[in-house]
């Protein structure tokens, strides 16, 4: 998390100085709320009902203003059973990190630990790190905190961004903010992170999507379109979009990033093309998609999305994938293929293939890797960009369920004792000193580096549900709640299976604590899902094909 800190803004930047007029009415909008026609995608989901505790009927009725008090979680107050006490311990504790801007809330701080030693940037309001929290609240009929982060991060998005003298694309998300309040003056202000505090000066491509999916996620559970359909939003998706969406050199429909430019946000050789951005980028593209005007200005990106929706769901699809016939083929390529007849398209060296990868898939199984440029393959385990795959349906169904499979064969490897390895293996030896420059931080099963991430069990938990696999959910959220409380809420755990408090982890971090609260909520009340999960579009068929010239 220390990857990005402060941004020191002269006072013209200042938000407590800026004119409010346009936001602050849209903060006064009356919520509207619509009748809507079951979309496909919440018909579908509706099959998963057979088997879960709950069916899906209830998804139109998440927001309920008659919930009971503040303290009691109201997907709880809705089931006959107790909830665990690890519910209330955790709405408490999420409650406490709550930041406010002028008297409204409008996020949730990293971490609350005030036994660490440093502060760092843990006390600001991150992007990423707000999704499960914003979920939380959704989930518990709470959207107003939601409402006010997309409209701050969305003025924030509006800011002059430099980095010493370049400047950054207008459409670029901050990765944090903080908001400061002086007592004296009674004012607030905020102060906001757009990469150039970050470790390695990058910014952040995953900011502006996490934005998307949860601006679609608010119209979800509350059936607000009226935010969405603000010229305000409207732009922000157009801005965000604009950077993704720009011709260039690129041969590929996936997203050329840096290191360090994601969860990730340290060197972990995930530059290129990794797959948490790929796949983020499609389920971002498939939210706007859905909430863009058809006007003059938002028309001309439809377009745009519907062509690079089909070409990169065949890529990814195509090259990404890994099951056991895949790497059989791999591991006989041949090399140095010329023209477009070339099976082995992106001339990776068979002799490459690492020999733990040959162990770890299954016959029965496989996965999205975690990155594909020429003459490289990231064969590596990637939690965040599977689960999204999923969740987003760019994995097919067949794909999906192979995932699961994945993860149910390598339960001892990906999951053990605490939920869940955000990447495996670990470098270790030659390969960290040479991949992450002997990063002190991301030394073997530890953070970024094979750690295992409780925030990544809501995930876990909604990839579950839309296979149809709640019982592999249970049975990570009963390790979770063995530990989360004990341990005091760790941001990660270290070791070959999770068994130690990361050695830095912060304690009480917000996002461990709200991942587990969507987890169980998500698990009790299906219906949940419809707000972060997209159905295969059916009518989405790839429009490129591979031509004569490239079959073999």
């Amino acid at each position: 998390m220390e990857g990005t800190g402060l941004r020191n803004v002269s006072s013209h930047c200042s938000i407590s100085e800026m004119d409010d007029f346009d936001l602050s009415k849209l903060l006064d909008k009356p919520r509207i709320n619509i009748e809507r026609q079951r979309s496909f995608d919440e018909r579908s989901l509706s099959e998963l009902s057979i088997g879960l505790s709950r069916g899906l009927d209830n998804y139109e009725n998440t927001y309920s203003p008659g919930r009971c008090g503040l303290d009691t979680p109201a997907s709880s107050a809705r089931n006959s059973f107790e909830p665990h006490p690890m519910v209330a311990e955790a709405w408490d504790a999420l409650r406490r990190s709550m930041v406010h801007f002028r008297g409204q809330p409008v996020g949730t701080i990293a971490a609350v630990d005030h036994a660490a030693e440093e502060v760092l940037n843990y006390d600001q309001v991150f992007v990423r790190d707000f999704v499960p929290s914003a979920l939380a609240f959704l989930m518990n009929g709470e959207p107003d905190i939601v409402k006010n982060f997309l409209l701050k991060t969305l003025q924030l998005q509006g800011w002059e961004k430099r980095v010493d003298r370049f400047k950054l694309g207008e459409g670029v998300m901050p990765a944090s903010f903080k908001v400061l309040h002086d007592p004296v003056r009674k004012t607030d202000t905020i102060m906001a992170d757009f990469g150039e505090s970050a470790i390695g000066r990058v910014a952040p491509v995953d900011s502006g999507f996490w934005w998307i999916i949860l601006l679609r996620a608010y119209t979800k559970s509350t059936g607000d379109v009226s935010l969405a359909e603000t010229p305000e939003c409207q732009r922000g998706m157009r801005l965000i979009l604009s950077l993704c969406l720009s011709e260039g050199f690129d041969t590929f429909p996936t997203l050329l990033c840096a290191d360090g430019c994601s969860m990730i946000d340290r060197r972990m050789g995930i530059y290129g093309y990794p797959i948490e951005i790929q796949a983020l980028f499609f389920m971002a593209l498939r939210s706007a998609l859905a909430m863009l005007k058809h006007d003059t200005e938002g028309g001309e990106f439809v377009e745009r999305i519907v062509k690079r929706l089909h070409a990169l769901s065949y890529h990814m699809r195509s090259y990404f994938w890994l099951d056991f016939q895949q790497l059989n083929d791999i591991y006989r390529y041949k090399t140095e293929e010329y023209s477009h007849t070339a099976v082995n398209k992106f001339n990776v060296i068979p002799d490459s293939i690492p020999d733990w990868v040959f162990e770890f898939v299954p016959k029965r199984g496989g996965y999205f890797i975690g990155n594909v440029s020429p003459a490289r393959m990231d064969f590596r385990w990637f939690a965040l960009g599977n689960c999204i795959a999923i969740l987003s349906s760019l994995a097919t169904p067949e794909q999906a369920s192979a995932i699961m499979d994945l993860i149910e064969a390598r339960w001892d490897e990906l999951v053990a004792e605490m939920p869940l390895k955000i990447s495996y293996p670990a470098l270790e030896n030659h390969d960290w000193r040479l991949i992450t420059g002997c990063d002190p931080k991301n030394t073997r099963w530890s953070y970024h580096n094979g750690g295992s991430w409780p925030v990544l069990l809501w995930l876990l938990t909604a990839a579950c549900i839309k296979t149809g696999r709640p019982q592999i959910a249970r049975r990570a959220i009963d390790l979770a709640e063995s530990r989360l409380s004990k341990d005091s809420w760790p941001e990660y755990y270290d070791g070959t299976v999770g068994r130690y408090i990361g050695k830095q982890a912060r304690k009480y971090q917000t996002w461990s604590i709200a991942g587990y609260l969507v987890a169980k909520m998500l698990l009790e009340d299906p219906s949940h899902l419809g707000m972060i999960a997209l159905e295969e579009d059916k009518q989405m068929k790839p429009v490129i094909k591979r031509s004569a010239s490239w079959t073999c």
